[in-house]
C-alpha cells in the first residue's frame, strides 16, 4: 500500500468515525429528551390558574404540526443561542418543517457525506472543499426556498390588497380585514396572514406584527404594503382608495418581474453551468487519469494552484449572479 492509497484509508476512517461520533450523541441527546418528555407525561399536566384563558392556536405559524420531531436535544441547544436565533427566524420564511436541531443535524450529515465522497473519489484534498460546499450548499437552499416563497407572496400581494380594501369598505376593522384574508388566501399568504392575525389575538400591536411579517419576507411590494397599513391604522384615512391604487400598481410590477426574470433566466443558467463544467473537467481527468488529482495535491504548489483554481470558479459564479439580479 503506497502514501496515497494510506492517506485516502486515514482519512475515510477519521471521517466515518467522525460520522458515528455524530450519530451517537444525536443518539444519546434523542433519547434522552424522549425520556425527558415521557417523565412529564407521566407526572400529568400542571394545574392551570383559575383565572387563566385558553390562548389561541397558532395555526398558521411554520413548524406548527403533530409530527414527532428528531433530533430535539439538539435543538433545544441550539435556539436560545444567537445562531439558533437567526435560523428560526430564517427558517420560518422559507415555510419548511423543520426544526433548528434539524437543519443542524441535517447539514452535518450531508458535510460528512460530501467529505467522504470527496476524499474517495478524487482526492483527500477535497474532502474539506466538499465539507465547505456542503454547509455553503445548506445557505444557498435556505436562500432558495425563502426567495421562492416570497416570490409567490409578492405574487398573492394584490388579491391582498384588494381584499383587505374590500374588508374596510364593508366597515370591518384592519384586524378584522387581516383574519379575512388569512382565511380566504392560500398559502404563503395565508400562513402569513394567520401568523399576524394570531399575534394580534394575543395582543401585539399592528405595527409589530406587520413588520415581523416584513422581516420574514422582505420585499419592496410587502414594504410599500405594510407601511401604507399601519400609516392608515395611525392616522385614519382614505385607506380604501390607497388600497385599490396599490392593488393596480401591484399588478403592473408583477407582470414587469415576470418579463424581467424570463429575460435573465439565460444568465441565471449560465453562473450554475459554470461551476458543474469545473467539477465535470475534474472527474474527466481523474477518471482519465487515475490518481492524477492525488499527485497534484500532494505538493504544496499543487494546493495553491488548485485552491486558486476553484476561488476563481465561486468568483466566476458570484460574478455572474451579480449581472442577473435587477431590482424592480
Amino acid at each position: 500500500m503506497d502514501r496515497t492509497q494510506l492517506t485516502q484509508l486515514t482519512v475515510a476512517l477519521a471521517a466515518l468515525a467522525l460520522i458515528a461520533a455524530i450519530a451517537g450523541l444525536l443518539l444519546y441527546a434523542s433519547g434522552r429528551a424522549q425520556r425527558r418528555a415521557l417523565l412529564e407525561r407521566l407526572a400529568g399536566p400542571e394545574p392551570a390558574p383559575a383565572d387563566a384563558r385558553p390562548l389561541p392556536a397558532l395555526t398558521g405559524a411554520p413548524g406548527a404540526t403533530s409530527r414527532p420531531r428528531r433530533f430535539t436535544g439538539l435543538d433545544r441547544r441550539l435556539r436560545d443561542t444567537r445562531l439558533g436565533r437567526r435560523l428560526r427566524l430564517r427558517l420560518s420564511a422559507t415555510g419548511l418543517d423543520l426544526t433548528v436541531g434539524e437543519y443542524v443535524a441535517y447539514v452535518l450529515g450531508a458535510v460528512a457525506a460530501l467529505w467522504v465522497i470527496g476524499s474517495f473519489v478524487l482526492a483527500p484534498f477535497f474532502g474539506p472543499v466538499c465539507g465547505l460546499v456542503a454547509l455553503w450548499g445548506g445557505h444557498l437552499f435556505l436562500n432558495w426556498q425563502r426567495a421562492r416563497r416570497t416570490e409567490r407572496f409578492i405574487g398573492q400581494l394584490p388579491e391582498l390588497a384588494r381584499l383587505i380594501a374590500n374588508g374596510t369598505a364593508a366597515g370591518l376593522a384592519m384586524r378584522t380585514a387581516l383574519s379575512m384574508a388569512a382565511e380566504e388566501m392560500d398559502d404563503p399568504a395565508g400562513s402569513e396572514l394567520a401568523i399576524v392575525a394570531n399575534q394580534l389575538a394575543v395582543g401585539r400591536s399592528l405595527e409589530e406584527a406587520l413588520d415581523e411579517l416584513g422581516q420574514r419576507l422582505p420585499s419592496r411590494e410587502l414594504n410599500v404594503l405594510v407601511t401604507t397599513l399601519i400609516l392608515a391604522n395611525r392616522a385614519g384615512g382614505t385607506i380604501v382608495s390607497s388600497l385599490r391604487n396599490l392593488t393596480e400598481t401591484l399588478e403592473e410590477r408583477k407582470e414587469t418581474r415576470r418579463e424581467v426574470r424570463t429575460m435573465l433566466a439565460e444568465i441565471n443558467a449560465t453562473a450554475v453551468t459554470i461551476p458543474l463544467l469545473g467539477v465535470g473537467a475534474l472527474l474527466l481527468i481523474n477518471a482519465a487519469q487515475p490518481g492524477a488529482l492525488g499527485r497534484v495535491t500532494d505538493s504544496p504548489g499543487g494546493q495553491i494552484a488548485m485552491i486558486v483554481a476553484l476561488a476563481m470558479y465561486v468568483v466566476g459564479f458570484i460574478v455572474v449572479r451579480r449581472f442577473g439580479r435587477i431590482d424592480v
